[in-house]
């Protein structure tokens, strides 16, 4: 019996290791330094492909971070949570709005450095996308952060650069709007 246990151990660690293997890494290289994602493509297919689909097509290069969301800028949010935005593109550089992944489906969670898609409502995200800068359990699904309980699309995790991450969360806004704005010079896969 033992012996089962650790043979079914060893094989969902194989299991695990794989997935991780086969999920992409993205570099992100903004004009205040370089943010490294391992992109879950294993658990979050739909949202991932998504956006591998904008960073394939280079349609992420020149656009920017535009919002900072901290404790002290949502003072009419009875939940509050603590991220970066970026992403948003023109109309016509994107692609229609995916089917929303909640994180029940996924099982990922927003932790700190989770990549996950911004959105409206449900079926709605298309290429904007945040960074949580702490654990934000009230973005994940059942979270009560969005009046509908479905939360956001966790699709990945910051492998490298999260000090970049905390550094643009903390530059001068107004309201929640970085001002100015950091620029995202290039977004591009790599090799592990």
């Amino acid at each position: 019996m033992r012996t089962c246990f650790l043979l079914a151990g060893l094989l969902a660690l194989a299991f695990s290791a794989a997935a991780a293997a086969e999920n992409p890494v993205v570099l992100i290289k903004t004009e205040k330094g370089e943010i490294t994602v391992e992109v879950d493509l294993a658990r979050a297919p739909v949202t991932a492909a998504n956006f591998l689909r904008y960073v394939d097509g280079k349609l992420y290069d020149g656009s920017v971070f535009h919002r900072t969301v901290t404790m002290a800028n949502q003072p009419k949010d009875a939940v509050r949570i603590e991220v970066i935005q970026g992403g948003i593109l023109p109309g016509e550089k994107e692609f229609p709005p995916i089917a929303h992944e909640t994180t029940a489906m996924t099982g990922l969670q927003h932790l700190g450095g989770t990549i996950s898609m911004a959105r409206g409502t449900p079926g709605s995200a298309t290429s904007s996308f945040f960074f949580c800068i702490n654990p934000q359990p009230e973005l994940d699904f059942g979270g009560k952060r969005n009046p509908d309980g479905q939360g956001f699309a966790a699709f990945g995790q910051v492998v490298k650069g999260m000090d970049v991450v905390k550094a643009i969360h903390v530059l001068p806004a107004e309201g929640q709007s970085l001002k100015p704005p950091v620029k995202i010079i290039s977004v591009r896969r790599i090799e592990r």
